[in-house]
């Protein structure tokens, strides 16, 4: 599960009124901040696969072909929050900026055909390390160009965009490989990076550092990181948001990993993976949908709760209609259409993200979005890591029922947590309205 950044706010006091697509879209900055993102993200479901392409036909290992898919987390899970820290010590724009130049003169030196594939790994590596601070820039300057509930329609709209191109993006990539050689698909998402640079270039307005907004002089990169890190560590309701974070999608996503074997206990093919793998991003789609244009931007916030069980429930079920149920075409739909309620309920990440900025500082937002992605990447490793461990031991019916079981029992605490804390922000101060665009 590909999960989107935290990102904007809707400020302390402001009316509670529901915004349009047509409204985030008139916006200009976010214009360039959602195109470039749209544009990146098919750029890299297109490099994905050429990579994924490119080793294979060059050693044959479904290993090696596998960790370039790898590759792309290192750097969250190795720095993410201190890269992170870099989109709160320089202008968020400049750093938007530099991260996409960097990534299209990278990728244009992997495209070079016969590039030895050590050197490609290792470009591929520096490639990934500039997603972190540029995703927190990106994340954290969404809350300077939008206002009211119009931060909430536009986290619908880019985790929308998300759930999409998991739906339809390796398929398109498949057939764009199949008809180009994989070192015009890099050079194509080189591309992608060198006009997002120029859009934002042209598209964003200028904006000091909000640590020199802040008054917080000349301080090393780890000073700031320890000071992002000490500021979720002592906010009661950071890490109750967190904690709810982390725990529902490491145990909602878990069995993804087990997709294969479940499938075929469910008596049909490979062909049908895909079919069951798509149900709950389609139902993310959806329900963020719903979300964002039916559901009143002050019932948000209350509906986190009930949304996360909706998300881990259906899963429970799920499982235990696989376990019980005689292979079949009417258990595996029913199965399918489970998997797809989950995804409706997982539309509570939109009410989620909201908290969290309205939580964080300004100068703080980098930093604090570094660790929740850091720690997001790192709990969908543990939770495929413990799927296909469990897989071992028991069927892949039964993990699926545990992740749905387990989650429910796990998630609680937290769930808990975040009622009480409701309202609450970090010590550092509160959380600053956005600019004017």
């Amino acid at each position: 599960m590909s999960a989107p950044a935290p990102e904007g706010f809707s400020p302390v006091g402001a009316p509670a009124r529901q915004a349009t697509f047509r409204e985030v879209f008139a916006v200009r900055e976010f214009r360039p901040l959602f195109g470039t993102f749209l544009l990146s993200t098919a750029g890299d479901e297109l490099a994905r696969v050429a990579l994924t392409v490119l080793v294979y036909q060059r050693t044959s290992s479904p290993l090696l072909s596998a960790m370039t898919f790898a590759i792309g987390h290192l750097p969250w899970l190795l720095g993410g929050p201190v890269l992170s820290a870099l989109a709160d010590r320089l202008p968020r724009h400049r750093v938007l900026i530099a991260a996409d130049v960097t990534r299209a003169v990278l990728l244009g030196l992997m495209a070079i055909p016969g590039t030895p594939l050590p050197v490609l790994l290792g470009l591929l590596f520096l490639v990934s390390l500039c997603a972190p601070p540029f995703e927190s820039a990106r994340s954290a300057l969404m809350a300077d160009v939008l206002d009211g509930d119009r931060y909430a329609v536009a986290t619908s709209l880019t985790n929308i965009t998300l759930q999409l191109a998991q739906v339809v993006g390796f398929l398109a990539a498949g057939l764009l490989v199949t008809a180009l050689s994989p070192s015009a698909a890099l050079l194509i998402d080189g591309a992608t990076f060198a006009v997002s640079a120029l859009w934002l270039a042209r598209g964003l307005r200028r904006r000091p550092a909000p640590t020199s907004e802040a008054g917080g002089g000349r301080r090393s990169l780890w000073q700031d990181t320890g000071d992002g890190l000490r500021l979720i560590a002592r906010s009661p309701r950071l890490l109750a948001i967190m904690g709810v974070l982390w725990v529902a999608t490491a145990f909602a996503y878990a069995s993804e990993g087990v997709a294969a074997p479940l499938v075929e206990e469910l008596g049909h093919g490979t062909s049908a993976i895909g079919v069951l793998l798509a149900a709950n991003p389609l139902g993310v789609t959806i329900g963020g949908l719903v979300i964002a244009r039916l559901v009143a931007p002050d019932r948000r916030e209350r509906l986190v709760v009930p949304l996360v069980v909706l998300s881990l429930a259906p899963i429970l079920a799920a499982g235990l209609i696989a376990v019980l149920a005689e292979p079949s075409n009417l258990a595996f739909w029913l199965v399918v259409g489970l998997l797809f309620v989950s995804g409706l309920g997982a539309s509570w990440l939109i009410p989620l993200n909201v908290s969290f900025v309205q939580a964080v500082p300004s100068a703080y937002r980098g930093r604090a979005f570094g660790v929740a992605v850091s720690g997001l990447y790192g709990v969908q490793a543990i939770g495929a890591l413990g799927a296909g461990l469990g897989a071992e031991g028991v069927s892949a019916s039964g993990v699926l029922a545990l992740s749905g079981g387990l989650g429910l029992i796990a998630v609680a605490p937290a769930l808990i947590a975040y009622r009480r804390t409701r309202g609450h922000m970090a010590a550092d101060g509160a959380a600053e309205g956005p600019s004017t665009p």
